[in-house]
């Protein structure tokens, strides 16, 4: 495995890469907000059907004009079990004897009611519109609200499939600078939307791109950065989603507009697939798929970028060629996803990660639901969660450095199952540790799911690189499904569907040991590298490429 080598000639943590991982930086961060957008323009405020006397303006004199609010209110609108105003029904006539009745004597005939056929009044006081109020998604169109998120992240799951396979075969940059295109083009007409369906539609084809944004940018700022030093970026780059939750909290306070929250964050990506045309296409995919002429004048212009003035001179053809003649000779047979699914090992890995994967994204969606409880401010939330997760993300990053990444994921996720199925057993009452466990659930499985993309990544050959992190995002998707699933567990015990949250990455932090380590140790190029993959193996095959470069 050469490419190392060559990385080592044209600088393996230079200017490039830092200017790369901060755009990448950027980017991740102004596209994660996309994903979470739904918690602020779907969210569902307060509200009450719309009723003649309070509402129709036009209406003036008897009792409307003597009256106050509350009073027409309590005339016009029923009572629910915990004596507040229904949300979904109104009084067929105004009931005036309920001004003379004490509130705890029972009423002998029930009015007759009926649903909100005038419409609603919505409460404004935190979010001046959204699509919920564009639309009515209230009573019994409550349900479609969930529509816009499920078919966001059916596109996720399809899309990291489909621009998963692309990159692969059609290079990394192209196929971000597209995604990053499309994201802000979807995202931008859905605020013009005409329908609700429409508007579904468009959330649709941006979720087709959004996530291979991220697995792009994870994959690009691997594959130009030697194996001891993934980490850095991978760890920077998953810090960028926890600043980009609290950017979308702060942004949700000051930006009350559904319409101009949603185009503040979509702005920004046409400026970013701009200048994303700058980046330089990964150098280890095009030498390995054989593109030898455009790999060699990628190396020359990062080693420029770098500082190397006699980089230019050293990085010829021939070196390259002589460095990489075992990958080059490799890539001379095309391969597909068939040829994937016959490699045992590889095969066996892709298993492994796709479960991990399951068992990481459960835990996590079931302790957002639970960590809605810390407050009833949603702003407050958002940034608290993401400053938790940011923390945990950096702290993986040290961790990284000095422990093996199986050991690594086993312990945060096992940290993970303590803290779920510990806390499922708790009383009520006990809340603050109840609040306190949810949190170091949260951090530790953040943790435990930053240290899994460096493995994956480090696992998987560059010639399916991303098609991999396809398949793995399709069981990042199915996971986030199955999390609310789950709870309907809760009419069998209530205990139920926590307990299954604690076992999911407790399994997972077993099954991590099924998988090699590969901690400093050189990137996959070919299905035949890990199929070969020993420490032994790995050892010649350096030696021998020291021996040729030095011999050259």
């Amino acid at each position: 495995m050469g490419f190392d080598v060559l990385l080592d000639q044209a600088g393996s943590l230079g200017r490039f890469q830092i200017l790369q991982i901060a755009f990448f930086f950027v980017t991740s961060m102004i596209t994660y907000t996309h994903i979470l957008l739904e918690n602020f323009t779907a969210a569902i405020p307060g509200h009450r059907c719309w009723v003649p006397l309070l509402d129709n303006h036009t209406t003036s004199g008897n009792d409307s004009d003597i009256l106050s609010q509350d009073a027409l209110l309590r005339v016009s609108i029923p009572l629910d079990s915990n004596l507040r105003p229904e949300k979904c029904r109104r009084f067929i006539h105004p009931q005036w004897q309920l001004l003379y009745l004490n509130g705890t004597s029972p009423s002998t005939n029930e009015p007759d009611t009926e649903p909100c056929v005038d419409g609603w009044v919505y409460d404004q006081s935190s979010f001046s519109s959204t699509i919920v109020t564009k639309w009515d998604l209230v009573c019994e169109f409550q349900s479609l609200k969930s529509v816009v998120q499920t078919l966001f992240m059916s596109g996720s799951l399809l899309g990291g499939l489909m621009f998963g396979r692309l990159s692969d075969r059609y290079g990394r940059k192209a196929i971000y600078t597209w995604c990053l295109l499309q994201t802000a083009i979807a995202d931008t007409c859905a605020i013009f939307a005409p329908t609700f369906v429409v508007f579904c539609i468009f959330r649709f084809l941006a979720g087709l791109t959004t996530i291979n944004i991220m697995t792009n940018a994870f994959i690009l700022a691997t594959e130009w950065t030697v194996p001891k030093l993934q980490y850095i970026g991978i760890t920077l780059i998953l810090c960028s989603y926890s600043i980009g939750q609290m950017l979308l909290g702060g942004l949700a306070f000051a930006i009350q507009d559904w319409y101009t929250l949603h185009l503040t964050v979509s702005i920004p990506l046409f400026v970013l697939s701009l200048l994303s045309r700058r980046l330089v296409e990964s150098a280890r995919w095009l030498v390995t798929t054989n593109q030898l002429d455009e790999g060699t004048k990628a190396l020359r212009r990062v080693a420029h970028i770098n500082g190397k003035k006699s980089a230019g001179e050293i990085l010829t053809i021939e070196f390259v060629r002589s460095a990489m003649q075992e990958e080059l000779n490799k890539a001379q047979t095309k391969t597909s996803v068939i040829h994937l699914l016959r490699a045992p090992k590889l095969r066996m890995i892709i298993c492994f990660l796709s479960f991990i994967r399951l068992g990481a994204s459960v835990p996590f969606m079931g302790l957002i639901l639970n960590l809605q409880d810390l407050g009833s401010s949603i702003f407050l939330f958002q940034v608290l969660f993401g400053a938790i997760t940011f923390i945990s993300r950096c702290s993986a990053h040290l961790i990284m450095k000095h422990m093996d990444r199986r050991i690594n994921q086993s312990l945060f996720f096992f940290l993970v199952g303590l803290c779920i199925l510990v806390n499922t057993f708790l009383s009520q009452e006990m809340q603050t540790l109840r609040v306190v466990l949810a949190t170091l659930g949260i951090g530790t499985v953040s943790a435990a799911n930053a240290t899994f993309f460096v493995h994956a990544l480090e696992l998987t050959p560059t010639t399916f690189r991303s098609t991999t992190a396809g398949i793995n995002n399709v069981f990042s998707r199915m996971g986030s499904v199955l999390a609310p699933l789950l709870m309907t567990l809760v009419v069998y015990s209530p205990h139920l569907p926590w307990i299954m949250y604690g076992v999911f990455p407790i399994l997972a932090g077993l099954i991590v040991f099924c998988l090699p380590e590969t901690r400093n140790r050189p990137l996959p190029n070919t299905i035949q590298d890990v199929e070969n993959d020993t420490k032994e193996s790995r050892k010649v095959k350096e030696e021998d490429t020291f021996i040729k470069v030095t011999q050259f």
